[in-house]
């Protein structure tokens, strides 16, 4: 686990106020993070990237878009702006290649992945993780959560 230094989150979470992306002097706790101590503030507090991609249909891996990710980002991006999350940012991504768990998403700079199939996980994610500072664990996707080797 690494202290990153200047990023300017208060502990517990995003919402109310008071983040500033240059503000100094507070500590966050990540896990793998690499930063210099001469790195600038991240410029968003949370950066999350919704797995946008569309496949052909039929196509034997799926795809997020057909999955519905499309409705969930921006279902997203309304509820943290009503949430008043602040330094947040919702982002389309491409393939993150995980379809087959899809819809998914990835949340930086922690690096956590979470499924979401509908708005119920949004908000849930949004809550858990965002809002408390802590993990939505029944979304979760983790080291387990690959596909068997190509043979």
């Amino acid at each position: 686990m690494q202290h990153l230094r200047g990023a300017g989150v208060k502990p517990g979470g995003l919402a109310g106020g008071g983040w500033c992306p240059y503000m100094r002097g507070t500590t966050i706790l990540m896990t793998g993070a690499r930063m210099a101590e001469a790195d600038p503030a991240p410029y968003f507090q949370a950066h999350i990237f919704v797995c946008c991609n569309r496949r052909p249909d039929g196509h034997k891996r799926g795809s997020c878009a057909a999955s519905g990710s499309e409705a969930l980002r921006d279902y997203m991006k309304s509820r943290a702006k009503e949430l008043g999350l602040k330094g947040v940012r919702v982002n389309q991504a491409g393939c993150l290649d995980r379809c087959e768990f899809g819809p998914t998403l990835v949340i930086y700079p922690e690096g956590i992945w979470y499924q979401v199939r509908s708005r119920e996980d949004v908000d849930e994610v949004l809550t858990a993780h965002l809002v408390e500072g802590g993990r939505a664990r029944r979304l979760m996707l983790t080291e387990k959560d690959v596909l068997p080797a190509k043979a």
